[in-house]
């Protein structure tokens, strides 16, 4: 029996250093340049559906994540984050921290509206977390489209004809589609989201709003130069995706 529990003890420890510490994807595709763009999403979507001490947790680990490594994983202490002078004063003023509770609830109702996520195990150093960014979170994606299809969209005019190249452009394109894939459903970042052409740009299409769609990347290599329409009637698009799944 003993050695049994030996060997659990092992495999657990094994397991938990095997946990992701560091998200590739995310070092990879992330660019500081999109920062501004971020922080605005963050302000204008999540912010305002948070209550104060949850808030800035959010934005603790958002900067302690995100903007100083470029990774949305981070590990934390509920101790930790309590600590005076570290993330917040207590309401209360009794305190120059937050109590274990508050942090405690804080956490949970960040969870519950799906801004972050526990993805490991606590050990000594505390709990790894994901962080989410408003286009990955249901509540602050619904905004995101219902502001898309109420206020007219900004469009410089010397940019109006690139909605393709030009990075500022694209995400408009993602956010009308609720950063979706027009062929398969399947729900998309701005790290896994690509554009595709409705008409090709072997047929003369361009890169304008309206012939722009969003599209997982496997949609999109299938599709080849097919028009959507074809590729659609053909039954090639969510066939091959189901398939892969």
């Amino acid at each position: 029996m003993k050695e049994t529990i030996a060997k659990i003890k092992i495999l657990l420890n094994e397991l938990e250093n095997t946990l992701p510490e560091t998200n590739s994807d995310i070092m990879n595709e992330f660019s500081f340049l999109e920062l501004p763009e971020i922080v605005s999403n963050i302000i204008d979507y999540l912010q305002p559906l948070l209550h104060p001490y949850q808030a800035a947790i959010y934005w603790y680990m958002f900067n302690n994540s995100i903007i100083k490594t470029g990774n949305n994983l981070i590990r934390i202490s509920t101790k930790g984050l309590g600590k005076p002078k570290t993330v917040i004063k207590s309401s209360s003023g009794k305190s120059e921290g937050l109590s274990y509770s508050s942090v405690q609830e804080a956490l949970l109702g960040l969870e519950e509206k799906g801004a972050i996520k526990k993805v490991g195990d606590t050990n000594r150093d505390g709990s790894l977390y994901q962080i989410y960014l408003p286009e990955e979170i249901e509540i602050c994606k619904n905004l995101m489209q219902e502001k898309a299809q109420t206020e007219p969209i900004a469009i410089d005019e010397k940019k109006e004809k690139d909605f393709y190249n030009i990075r500022e452009n694209r995400y408009k394109i993602f956010e009308r589609d609720g950063y979706k894939c027009h062929y398969c459903g399947k729900q998309l970042t701005r790290y896994s989201a690509t554009l595709d052409h409705i008409l090709p740009v072997s047929k003369n299409g361009d890169n304008s709003y309206e012939n722009l769609i969003t599209s997982c990347l496997h949609c999109n290599s299938q599709r080849t130069n097919k028009d959507v329409m074809e590729a659609i009637i053909k039954g090639e698009m969510g066939r091959s995706s189901s398939n892969s799944g």
